[in-house]
């Protein structure tokens, strides 16, 4: 949403800010082809548009949902193409919910094996600590 006020192109740092990122990670998605380069003024600074932070508010979004940088590449590409089956979009997002559920029942099962090793802990003053031992194991 573009304020009255607000002049384009703009800085790096201004883009960053208006997108919800840092000017380092704006810097990293050009560097990952995410981004397209951007004009440059006649001492080097990147010039950014209303599409370009667009775009960055889009990976934002798409790091916060936990997509990798490959699913996002593909979203984006998927996002510039009108002509683009939805179901193209679905399968990646299916894909990555099934990635979540291996991924949680990975931590949950960390968490109960923690758990244990806690529970047989006396926690007391002796050296002997079975988490210690589990982890040596």
């Amino acid at each position: 949403m573009t304020q009255p006020c607000e002049h384009w192109p703009v800085a790096i740092g201004v883009a960053a800010a208006r997108a919800g990122v840092s000017a380092r990670m704006v810097r990293h998605y050009e560097s990952l082809g995410l981004l397209a380069p951007v004009a440059r003024t006649d001492s080097g600074y990147r010039q950014y548009g209303q599409a370009d932070v667009h775009t960055l508010r889009f990976i934002r979004r798409a790091r916060e949902l936990g997509f990798s940088m490959d699913e996002i590449a593909a979203l984006l590409g998927l996002w510039q193409d009108k002509a683009r089956a939805s179901s193209q979009v679905k399968q990646i997002a299916q894909k990555h919910i099934a990635d979540l559920h291996e991924r949680i029942a990975a931590l949950q099962a960390m968490q109960r094996s923690l758990q244990a090793l806690v529970g047989c802990c006396q926690g007391d003053e002796r050296p002997d600590c079975p988490i210690l031992d589990d982890l040596a194991g």
